[in-house]
């Protein structure tokens, strides 16, 4: 059956959905603001450091020349006829949906949630940093949705670049098999194009006032016909390593058109085998276009990605099949909410089967709730054009929803099935917030929640004893765009403490605890006892709990009462009251009374038993410690490195590249505050440095007692 309705402007086919990723300052801003350019959707480029890009419309974005939120835009692009190919028709118009990503580590949810959605990205790698560490954690979170990528070599005009040396990183830090197809002619300011490997061709792109929208596709000449012979001879041998059908061929020495090997490295890069790379320069106008070839050619289209699957909430092991058809129940994932000043709640979602329309009724399997649609919008980053109907592919926006949480499911009335959500780091910098006024105070708590719907990682809570206002995000920067938000964008009023790091609590050993709740008043009184196991688990396994009880020690309907129990007493821990982490509970047994015991004491009881089982198996605390790299001039190495000894930092190694010296340590959070003056003052102006959480180690006793005062069983 053909999985296109009639009514769709754009067949599955030929419809791309991409991400653009990578690490902060490698331009995938300045990229995304390109390809709009060539493919016609704005008439004049603007550029980060003017503060006058499309996708980085929001005004911190402006200020600070990053990106904070991702920016969704839709444009449209004519593939090139393929010279002696009867395969595949002349200018064939595709639609692409373009997701912009931020590249800073403390936004990485953005990223998170939109590779969930999207069937292909473009990693945008600096030609002369290379791999950078939010390169590592995109690459991670890319292969984690089993994304197939491109990478495009970007700033290839710098002072330093090197293309190859980028392609051997990219075997060497990513474990990556990359395959270049666009190979840059020059570098620096000798930049003047790329050879196209597969059709063995020289494409030059104007140095003229027409910004890079003209080129010229000529034979090779002089050194790059060789450089061309021997990239496509490595390609037939990487592609023929993991495709069947090339191969086979290439075994029987038959001979290999263009077009086949085309469509087996397509095959493999679908099949997260192989990625194609492209060189050159986004700033500069060149290699932008045949990028975008490169976009058509080897990324794939809904259909060619394997159809989602969704999971009865009633019976989680019966998994239900998605199809990627229009004729198809509806099916989406919301994926992102945003608060428009202009048409309010905004939901963003990704439609992986079936089609809705303005004004349907569609039902949320999480609450259980239908709801109608008011409006449907195709977004182009801050601007919205009205829609009348989404298709099977496509990715747009709702208005008109109220009970929908980022990573719901969106379907049909009577449709139970849930696609499985992003998934989210959790917050490790907290800080206190409290209004200006009383005027202020009614309206934070209304913004507060309005931003922790926006952004998952964003958390709020009240300090049970000093009765506080917390909100807990992903650094410094995340927490001070989230302030300037509430004062510039809501226009409310606020104080701020200093950002506080948010520890972790754990267990270092077995203990057994037990929990009673005895209480008599006269008439019915209340009766729960508990005795459990408490174990150290696996890192990052998180929390399990086990009924082990055996002979009706405890009744068999209290036992859900007692694992909520069990579960609450993991909620904070004993040290300090911070979240407890990977701990397993084994429940073993217990006393009931005929008439007193009900589940309320025994929810109780257990969690009594959690937390007498808890303080005798050696509690500790976890501090999040951060990756980091710094880049330095070789002069001030030895005061970049005995700075971070000075921070408890573990020095993991050093690499050279030309004048500069790559520090890589590990450093805990708490001595990381202000580092980016620091770092500059160290310096004189000439370092950088990138951090990324990387785990959680045991705080030593003297910095614990800095923070909680001595703990007598710590």
């Amino acid at each position: 059956m053909n999985p296109n309705s009639p009514n769709r402007q754009y067949v599955l086919e030929r419809t791309r959905n991409i991400g653009i990723a990578a690490h902060i300052d490698a331009g995938k801003t300045t990229l995304t603001e390109r390809i709009l350019f060539y493919t016609g959707v704005i008439h004049k480029i603007g550029e980060v450091h003017d503060g006058a890009t499309t996708t980085d419309w929001m005004p911190q974005e402006r200020e600070r020349g990053i990106t904070i939120t991702s920016a969704a835009v839709t444009t449209e692009w004519w593939q090139r006829a393929e010279e002696g190919s009867d395969k595949l028709s002349p200018d064939i118009r595709h639609r692409i949906n373009i997701i912009d990503t931020p590249g800073h580590v403390d936004f990485t949810a953005e990223v998170e949630r939109s590779l969930r959605v999207l069937d292909g990205a473009i990693v945008v790698f600096c030609a002369v940093a290379g791999v950078q560490p939010q390169t590592e954690t995109v690459w991670r979170q890319a292969t984690k949705y089993r994304v197939p990528r491109i990478v495009f070599v970007n700033k290839m005009d710098r002072v330093g670049a090197d293309f190859q040396a980028v392609v051997d990183e990219i075997r060497e830090k990513l474990g990556a098999i990359p395959a270049p197809v666009l190979i840059p002619i020059g570098a620096e300011d000798r930049l003047t194009g790329q050879i196209d490997v597969v059709n063995q061709k020289a494409v030059l792109y104007s140095n003229d006032d027409l910004l890079g929208s003209t080129y010229t596709v000529t034979e090779l000449e002089g050194d790059l016909v060789e450089t061309a012979r021997k990239a496509y001879d490595e390609l037939v041998h990487l592609v023929a390593d993991v495709d069947d059908e090339i191969a086979e061929k290439f075994i029987h020495e038959q001979p290999i058109s263009r077009i086949e090997l085309k469509e087996g490295l397509r095959r493999a890069t679908i099949a997260n085998k192989l990625v194609p790379v492209a060189g050159g320069s986004a700033f500069k106008n060149k290699g932008v276009q045949y990028l975008l070839d490169a976009v058509i050619d080897y990324l794939p289209s809904p259909l060619d990605i394997p159809a989602a699957v969704g999971m009865d909430p009633e019976n989680e092991s019966r998994e239900i099949a998605v199809p990627t058809s229009d004729n198809g129940k509806f099916t989406a994932l919301a994926f992102k909410l945003w608060a428009d000043k202009y048409v309010g709640k905004l939901v963003f979602f990704r439609v992986y089967s079936g089609v809705v329309n303005k004004g349907d009724m569609i039902y949320n399997p999480r609450t259980r709730r239908s709801e109608r649609i008011g409006r449907l919008i195709q977004v182009q980053a801050d601007s919205h054009k009205d829609i009348d109907a989404c298709y099977a592919g496509d990715i747009a926006a709702m208005v008109g929803l109220k009970n929908v949480a980022t990573g719901d499911t969106l379907t049909e009335p009577g449709n139970e099935l849930v696609l499985e959500p992003p998934t989210f780091p959790d917050p490790v910098i907290s800080m206190a917030v409290e209004p200006k006024t009383k005027a202020d105070q009614d309206k934070l708590a209304t913004v507060l929640s309005r931003l922790s719907e926006e952004d998952p990682t964003f958390t709020v809570k009240t300090d049970e004893e000093t009765a506080q206002t917390i909100i807990s995000g992903m650094g410094e920067l995340h927490l001070e765009i989230i302030v300037d938000r509430i004062r510039n964008e809501f226009k409310v009023g606020v104080n701020v403490g200093t950002p506080q790091v948010s520890y972790r609590e754990t267990i270092t050993r077995a203990a057994e605890g037990e929990g009673k709740l005895i209480r008599q008043t006269g008439g019915k009184g209340q009766y729960g006892h508990v005795i459990l196991t408490v174990k150290p688990n696996a890192k990052g396994h998180g929390h399990t709990i086990e009924d082990k009880t055996v002979g009706g020690s405890i009744p068999k309907e209290f036992i859900a009462a007692v694992l909520k129990g069990a579960s609450q007493g993991l909620s904070n821990g004993i040290i300090a009251g911070y979240p407890v982490v990977d701990v397993h509970i084994e429940i073993t047994g217990g006393s009931s009374h005929e008439v007193d015991s009900n589940e309320t004491a025994f929810s109780t009881a257990a969690y009594f038993a959690v937390k007498d089982a808890f303080a005798k198996a050696g509690p500790v605390l976890l501090e999040p410690i951060m990756a980091v790299e710094v880049s330095t001039p070789d002069d001030f190495q030895g005061d970049v490195m005995g700075d971070l000894n000075r921070r408890r930092g573990q020095i993991q190694n050093t690499e050279s590249k030309g004048s500069f010296s790559i520090v890589h340590a590990n450093v805990p959070l708490k001595e990381m505050f202000g580092y980016s003056t620091a770092v500059r003052t160290l310096s004189s102006g000439r370092a950088s440095h990138a951090m990324t959480p990387s785990h959680f180690e045991q705080v030593p006793q003297s910095v614990v007692e800095a923070i909680v005062g001595d703990f007598p069983g710590y």
